[in-house]
């Protein structure tokens, strides 16, 4: 798991489209939780066999104790992972946390919020303090006892200043 060299602040969000939310949230609203963001594409063999189903165990094992958003981020086969595309595909893998569809400058290929993060492809971990910073960025397969350590820490971490 990749930690943050230098603790920066979390850019916001930019997302075209909410599912499984009644609102849209945002990084300002969320000020003060812990946030766990999972980038996965819904065609992408890593985030199917282990992204998701660790936000799932996150969700599951942690509760309201941490804000777990999805960002479906495309930066590859766009006809195919269209919103309709993605919403049969979390219903069909029960996915129930917020997922975000991050959006697109027209004619470029990486998503805004892909590239404000710097995400290398998917899936990819970011773990925001309760301050708004990103303490963790991390790509790939990322071990389940490692985020639950980082996670555990930032939940006992005493709220700070931003």
């Amino acid at each position: 798991m990749t930690n943050q060299s230098s603790i920066s602040t979390a850019p916001e969000l930019e997302i075209s489209r909410w599912f499984n939310s009644d609102d849209n949230p945002t990084l300002a609203d969320l000020t003060g939780q812990v946030v766990v963001i999972e980038a996965f594409q819904m065609l992408c063999p890593g985030c199917v066999s282990h992204g998701i189903p660790q936000a799932q165990r996150i969700q599951q094992n942690f509760g309201e104790d941490v804000t777990l958003l999805g960002l479906h981020t495309v930066f590859e086969h766009h006809e195919a992972m269209t919103p309709v595309s993605l919403e049969a595909f979390l219903h069909e893998y029960r996915i129930t946390f917020p997922v975000g569809v991050d959006a697109h400058t027209p004619g470029d290929t990486t998503p805004i919020t892909m590239g404000r993060y710097r995400l290398r492809g998917t899936p990819s971990l970011v773990v925001i303090d309760r301050a708004g910073r990103i303490r963790v960025n991390a790509f790939g397969h990322v071990e389940d006892l490692a985020v639950g350590a980082a996670l555990a820490r930032l939940i006992d971490e005493p709220p700070s200043k931003p």
